[in-house]
């Protein structure tokens, strides 16, 4: 009986604080060019990376664009929603070695877990993350530029 009460009361308080819905259709998306990106863009959807609280990021990769080897301070989960996205992991830049995700796909980025990824292909590939703020990111090698385009 006093799981039950626990249980309304608790739904009692949930429901006190209703959530507000937002909607961002696709062609309301605010691209932004990636500085020395090599065409690449991000668009902030929800939240802000350099603030505490979840955010919401994509990333538009043009064909043959990666970025390097590199990590964040915090967890990072990652949904490939168009195009062939390919992603490795460690410190060697490896294009050739990369795992292969398609639209659809998900790959979790742990924190610290130094990575690298983008399109490899002539497909432009969008990815869509998620994470908690604040959240740094750090070249493995910062005399390398951060982003390669590779030959097509």
């Amino acid at each position: 009986m006093r799981l039950f009460f626990m249980t309304l009361a608790f739904a009692g308080a949930a429901a006190a604080q209703p959530a507000e819905f937002r909607i961002v259709q696709a062609k309301a998306v605010q691209w932004q060019p990636i500085p020395n990106g090599q065409g690449a863009q991000s668009a902030l959807i929800a939240g802000n990376p350099s603030q505490p609280g979840t955010y919401v990021i994509r990333v538009k990769f043009p064909p043959h664009v990666m970025d390097r080897p590199h990590h964040h301070s915090r967890d990072r989960h990652v949904t490939v929603l168009q195009g062939r996205w390919v992603a490795g992991t460690g410190p060697d830049f490896a294009p050739d070695k990369a795992q292969v995700l398609t639209a659809g796909s998900y790959m979790f980025h742990p924190a610290g877990g130094v990575h690298w990824d983008g399109s490899n292909s002539d497909e432009t590939v969008i990815v869509q993350i998620i994470g908690e703020g604040p959240v740094t990111s750090a070249d493995v090698d910062p005399a390398l530029a951060s982003w390669v385009k590779l030959p097509g």
